[in-house]
């Protein structure tokens, strides 16, 4: 039998009666744009964050770009990234003119180093974009003080950390400007489309991203400033608050099903399993592993039915969308060890204790022969 790396419909299947329900009813009220489900759904969001607004948009990277014009960062700026990350984070500063600096990550816990971040700085820094990858946060409090130190912006990049907690408190309420969520169908909270949200106690900031995000209009034909269209709809809206109230629980089980890998692959040679920093609470967004074999691990599962992904195989920094900054290989070697390395296993919160041990087992067994392939070569 076949482990798929993602079974989305299994997630689906658990409240599909509430979600036709929620669908029927936003074709009933015909209303289909900006309207009383987006507001609900924006409302029930910033609560359950801790944050005083929420506005939604129509993806994540979007949610990222607003802020940032929000901000008025632009042309002449840097911002500093994570050299480890999906590269939306990157293409959000471009999107505004801005540089993309990047700053290495902790190569325990894969998350930007905040002492990267402090070399990365320049009088052009305006605003630092930490992502709390694969739903483990990064470190808000140090960089928290360096950014107050140089009085710059903390746009958290949480698409991949819906419901994380650091210090008991959950992403976007850690003292940053703002923070920015997808809901990416495969996201811990999915649509069933695109779509994406802000979150912000800033009341001046959530007023511009509402105009940014609708034309820069706040009523109909009066158009003060230039925006453009991206709007969470109000059906995508109508879901998303059915899929937020299971969010806390499915988080729970992503939790059990994180720690039994891990219990079950302590101590395989050649895998480091995913460390977790003190007083995090991740919400597994992912499952990821390393091996320095980590392409011969990989089709050794592929050939025994378990499908897995590496998340990310190319750095941003080696991509052609970013030649003309001039990094060549070798120039940030923790993002580029990582990407040779990293491997996500399957990872879902319906998935079957079962499914996770007959991943570890595979996983340990395939491990196992590797290691010792290196041993008779050596």
């Amino acid at each position: 039998m076949t482990i798929p790396f993602l079974d989305l419909r299994a997630g689906l299947d658990e409240c599909r009666e509430e979600l036709d329900e929620a669908w029927r009813r936003v074709l009933d009220r015909g209303h289909l744009i900006l309207g009383s489900e987006l507001e609900a759904f924006e409302e029930e969001f910033a609560g359950y964050c801790g944050a005083s607004h929420s506005v939604g948009v129509g993806n994540g990277m979007d949610a990222l770009t607003l802020t940032l014009r929000a901000l008025e960062i632009g042309p002449g700026d840097e911002v500093v990234v994570p050299s480890h990350t999906f590269i939306a984070t990157w293409l959000a500063v471009s999107a505004v003119g801005a540089v993309p600096v990047p700053a290495e990550p902790h190569p325990g816990t894969m998350q930007v180093d905040p002492a990267a971040i402090g070399a990365a700085l320049t009088p052009r820094t305006r605003a630092i974009i930490p992502v709390h990858l694969y739903g483990h946060p990064a470190d808000m409090e140090a960089i928290g003080r360096l950014a107050a130190r140089h009085n710059l912006h903390v746009i958290e990049d949480a698409a991949q950390a819906h419901g994380a907690r650091l210090g008991g408190r959950r992403v976007g309420s850690l003292g940053s400007t703002a923070a920015c969520f997808s809901f990416y169908p495969a996201k811990n909270l999915g649509a069933l489309g695109d779509g994406g949200a802000i979150v912000t106690d800033d009341a001046d900031l959530a007023t511009k991203l509402r105009l940014l995000r609708n034309y820069g209009s706040p009523r109909k034909y009066d158009h003060p400033v230039a925006g453009t269209n991206s709007r969470l709809d109000e059906l995508q809206a109508a879901l998303l608050r059915v899929r937020l109230r299971r969010l806390e629980a499915e988080n729970e089980r992503r939790r059990a099903l994180a720690a039994r890998y891990t219990e079950r692959l302590s101590g395989v040679d050649g895998v480091l399993t995913p460390i977790v920093a003190a007083a995090v609470e991740p919400v597994w967004h992912l499952y990821v592993i390393r091996s320095r074999h980590r392409d011969e691990l990989a089709a050794a599962l592929r050939a025994r039915d378990i499908h897995t992904q590496v998340h990310y195989p190319c750095p941003c920094h080696l991509q052609g969308a970013y030649a003309e900054l001039g990094h060549r290989p070798g120039s940030l070697p923790i993002a580029e060890e990582l990407a040779r390395s990293v491997l996500s296993l399957p990872f879902w919160p319906q998935m079957p204790d079962s499914a996770i041990d007959r991943v570890a087992d595979a996983v340990r067994q395939c491990a196992s022969s590797l290691a010792t392939a290196d041993q008779i070569g050596e």
